[in-house]
Parts: C-alpha cells; structure tokens; sequence
C-alpha cells in the first residue's frame, strides 16, 4: 500500500495512538480514505479516520488521556441528528491530524468483527471490511464519497458480497440505500 499524499505526516501519528488505544482496550478500525487506499484506490488526503469501539463518556476519557500524553484534542460530541455519535480530532506537532470516531448511527454492531488486519510500517493495522466501507461512503453521501465508493465496487467486482453491502447500507437509511442502487445501476 502507497501512502498519499498528505498522510506521511498523519501515518506516524496514527502509529502513536494505536499503542494508546491498546492500553485503553478500545478496538478500531481504519476507515476512509486511508481504508480506500487498502481496497481501491490512493487518493489525497490530510487525515486518517478510525472508527473506534467506545461509548460518548469513553470518548471523553480517551481525550483526556490522549491531552495528558501531549497531543492537541478536539472533543465533539454529536447530538440526535448526527449520524457521528462524536469525533476526536487528534494533532501532533508535524501537522498530523487523526480523526476518531466514536460511533455511527445505524452501524452494524459486527462491523468490528468483519475487520481486516494489513501490515502498515511492520505493524498490523485493523481496517474496516471492504463491504462496511461501501456503506459507510453511501452514508457520507458526498460527491467523493460516492466516487470512492464507485472506485471500490470497480477495483473489487465480483469478490464483493452484494447483499451483505445492501444489507449494511440499509442500516444507514433511505439516502443511503439510494446512493447505493445509483452506483450499482450505472
């Protein structure tokens, strides 16, 4: 896997936190644009997203956490309508920045299990299953986000499970589902 460009300076700050998140015992997974770069495509990005295993009042800890062990913090908490339940936007001196989230609304609770392990810098990192990032860029929705999504179904045609993404999608609702039924008719 080739880093993007913008992600030599995120990749070492993942690299840091993942020890801490061992500690803490909270699982995650890469998702993203670095997950894309496993299973389609490199593209430019400035972070890394990880999608992490934890409660709102778990999140708040990590924070604190991650502030005692000197990184920057950005603690954002999402409220009803938010399909992120909240965000750690974590950044090191070198202008890395590492986004943790801490749930998504209508996210298959196995998605953990579906999760993906490839050797970055000699070390297993977890990433999200192809098929849950398919849904996950339906539920962003936006017009990378759809290409993304588009590259996937292309790179990876025919080892893909269909139903299961269809299945997965639906959990994210009736845009997502369509974003969805658009890719794949065209």
């Amino acid at each position: 896997m080739k880093s993007a460009p913008g992600e030599g300076y995120s990749l070492p700050l993942l690299m840091r936190v993942l020890p801490i998140l061992k500690e803490e015992e909270i699982d995650y997974l890469v998702i993203g644009s670095f997950a894309l770069a496993v299973y389609a495509t490199v593209r430019a990005t400035l972070d890394i997203d990880a999608l992490l295993s934890v409660q709102p009042a778990r999140l708040r800890q990590l924070a604190s956490r991650l502030r005692s062990e000197g990184f920057a913090v950005d603690l954002r908490m999402g409220d009803d309508s938010d399909s992120v339940r909240g965000m750690l936007e974590v950044i090191d001196d070198a202008g890395g920045r590492v986004d943790l989230l801490g749930g998504l609304k209508g996210l298959d609770p196995s998605v953990f299990d579906r999760a993906r392990a490839y050797p970055v810098l000699g070390e297993p990192i977890r990433f999200v299953g192809v098929e849950d990032l398919i849904a996950m860029k339906c539920l962003a929705g936006g017009p990378q986000d759809l290409l993304d999504a588009r590259a996937i179904l292309d790179a990876q045609e025919g080892s893909l499970d269909l139903d299961l993404v269809r299945s997965l999608t639906r959990r994210f609702g009736r845009d997502a589902v369509r974003a969805l039924e658009s890719l794949l008719s065209s």
